[in-house]
């Protein structure tokens, strides 16, 4: 498979558009998608502060309320990027 060219994150391409987060490979069966949907000020530094993070299939004939495997919410981009490399390895691995 040839390396897809950006931000890779553990072997995963990372991909943002807007306030989305996509992280994994459309070409697998699962990716995560992630929110920011608030956000502080540290210094000079605009920081999430709250972030939604989804299990997805990628599936095309699934509808998108079916695409849901999982779901949850943490107070930062670190805490939603750790628990979603987590997820997103064992669903490729089939350890869901």
């Amino acid at each position: 498979m040839a390396k897809a060219e950006g931000l890779m994150y553990k072997d995963h391409p990372l991909r943002r558009v807007g306030n989305m987060i996509y992280y994994g490979s459309m070409a697998d069966p699962y990716i995560i998608l992630m929110q920011v949907k608030a956000t502080k000020r540290e210094k000079d530094l605009e920081m999430a502060s709250k972030v939604s993070i989804e299990l997805q299939r990628t599936a095309p004939d699934l509808k998108s309320r079916d695409r849901v495997v999982k779901r949850s919410e943490k107070d930062s981009l670190y805490g939603a990027m750790d628990i979603s490399a987590i997820w997103l390895e064992r669903a490729l691995s089939g350890k869901l």
